[in-house]
């Protein structure tokens, strides 16, 4: 029953993915045209229950879901089992990221279900990989944020504080969706000149330490002289970020705070010599943006030729025109009404990359799936 992939019939993918870093990869996939299935257990995908929640809605779950369909299949049962077989035999791609081993159990491994269909591009996302010692070890984000050293070196750039800062926003989640995204259109790609699929394997581990260029060199090499850091300033209602870094930049700082001496003090000649003094520069711009609004710091810098920005709230930035004029946000719906989302984070001349409206209630797809599964059965 496999099927190729043609002008007319979309990319298919199954999707058994949950939570944050499959979900990711696969409304990527969703928003540049794929055909997502999402296959949720009976009771439902967990992120259907978060919060933030209007009317019994998820908008977390919304938000990671639109443009897919939904199929609810206990994979414990011979009939939903079969079903769920059949529908990867049509399939162009498979993305799960359940622990290892669990879909082998399933039988709907990469090794049983490539054999059934060998155009199939089959897509594992997990903590640490399908092998090795680590494999098997649960893993949500936070635990890899602690096991990566991702913790540990932002907590150095706030050497005042006694532990690491508690985790929020879920990073390594989102960088596997996104590498997983990627390696799924080059495998995509190769298939159109080998015509077969293959297995990828993304590690939430080998994707949120590959960001880290700095700090794997320099664990290597260590330095004496550390970075200087990007820190808040204090303005009268807030703060700001500055960022004077190239001559043209600290040249602009220096006019715009009335500081000729700076231009001769040969401490900041340089660019080694401004990085090396970077806080006491940084000491002597808040004494002046502590006399102003954020607002107008970042109006002042701006103009004069010195990179800055406000620290703002994400209802602020959602608000940004500029974001307006890009298209950076679209309006999705479900049963609790309407709301926004971001739109992938590209823009194509040659194809629409945009939130699909469309949140899908749960196992909306069952029908329509098991006629069009029985009649490829029945007609070969």
């Amino acid at each position: 029953m496999t099927q190729k992939t043609t002008p007319d019939r979309p990319i298919r993918v199954v999707d058994f993915t949950l939570v944050m870093a499959g979900p990711f990869c696969t409304r990527l996939l969703a928003d540049l045209g794929a055909e997502v299935i999402k296959v949720e257990p009976p009771s439902g995908d967990t992120m259907r229950a978060r919060p933030p929640m209007r009317d019994g809605q998820s908008r977390y779950f919304g938000h990671l879901n639109c443009g897919k369909r939904s199929l609810a299949a206990d994979l414990k049962t011979p009939e939903d089992l079969a079903l769920v077989r059949d529908l990867i035999a049509t399939t162009d791609v498979v993305v799960e990221n359940y622990r290892p081993g669990v879909m082998d159990r399933f039988g709907l491994g990469y090794e049983q279900m490539s054999a059934l269909n060998p155009r199939l591009i089959y897509c594992s996302i997990s903590g640490f990989g399908q092998t090795g010692e680590a494999a098997r070890r649960p893993a949500y984000a936070p635990m890899i944020h602690a096991a990566s050293g991702y913790d540990l070196a932002l907590k150095a750039f706030s050497p005042d504080t006694d532990r690491p800062a508690p985790t929020g926003m879920f990073t390594a989640d989102v960088l596997a969706g996104v590498y997983a995204f990627g390696a799924i259109q080059t495998a995509l790609y190769q298939r159109e000149k080998t015509g077969k699929g293959q297995q990828v394997d993304v590690a939430l581990m080998d994707s949120l330490m590959s960001m880290m260029v700095y700090e794997c060199q320099e664990a290597q090499a260590p330095q004496a002289r550390k970075r200087h850091l990007y820190g808040p300033l204090k303005t009268s209602d807030g703060f700001v970020v500055a960022a004077p870094l190239s001559q043209k930049n600290f040249d602009a700082l220096v006019s715009l705070l009335g500081l000729p001496d700076w231009a001769r003090d040969d401490r900041f000649a340089t660019a080694p010599g401004r990085e090396a003094n970077w806080a006491e520069i940084m000491r002597h711009v808040e004494t002046w943006t502590v006399t102003q609004s954020a607002e107008a710091c970042e109006v002042a810098m701006l103009a004069a030729g010195v990179p800055c920005a406000r620290y703002r709230t994400m209802a602020e930035a959602m608000a940004d025109p500029a974001l307006s004029e890009r298209g950076t946000l679209a309006t999705i719906e479900d049963a609790g009404g309407a709301y926004q989302v971001f739109n992938p984070p590209f823009r194509m001349s040659g194809c629409a990359a945009h939130a699909r409206s469309f949140v899908p209630p749960l196992d909306e797809a069952r029908a329509e799936l098991v006629q069009e599964l029985a009649s490829k059965t029945h007609h070969p």
